[in-house]
């Protein structure tokens, strides 16, 4: 992901789902390590948290955005967060997310998104009830799985 994203762009390239704020804060964490010399900016977006500071954050334009379902589209909805310059959206732990009755709010959020862009979902498991919603929103979809052992 961080390959993907342009330095010298300050909106928002990617977008990232988590099913639980910890989760969210944890994947921040990684990419700012990771792209500690890169000069990226990466925003946690989550329930919980000072909203006035978020859309602070937001107006300063964020280039990866790592959050839950429901901010997300809460901030998507009130015109804070900005997804036309979206390269990538990223659902992680995509089972955990589609299963937990986050599914009303993925497929909001993914009306929003433009059309061109690439779609990730990674995950420990993947239910053959997960591989028909994700379906729904992927287009000629490369799967990799990995045996257990």
């Amino acid at each position: 992901m961080l390959q993907s994203i342009d330095a010298g762009l300050k909106k928002t390239q990617a977008l990232i789902l988590a099913p639980t704020r910890e989760l969210a804060k944890q994947i921040q964490r990684v990419i700012q390590c990771l792209g500690e010399f890169m000069n990226l900016t990466v925003h946690c977006s989550t329930g919980g948290t000072n909203i006035a500071a978020e859309r602070r954050a937001l107006k300063e334009g964020q280039q990866i955005i790592v959050g839950t379902p429901g901010r997300v589209l809460d901030m998507i909805s009130k015109g804070f967060m900005k997804l036309e310059s979206l390269k990538l959206f990223i659902l992680d732990e995509a089972d955990e997310i589609l299963g937990r009755g986050f599914q009303e709010d993925i497929d909001e959020i993914f009306a929003q998104l433009p059309g061109d862009l690439q779609i990730c979902l990674f995950s420990a498991t993947m239910p053959p009830y997960i591989l028909e919603i994700t379906q729904q929103f992927m287009r000629d979809p490369a799967t990799i799985l990995v045996k257990k052992e």
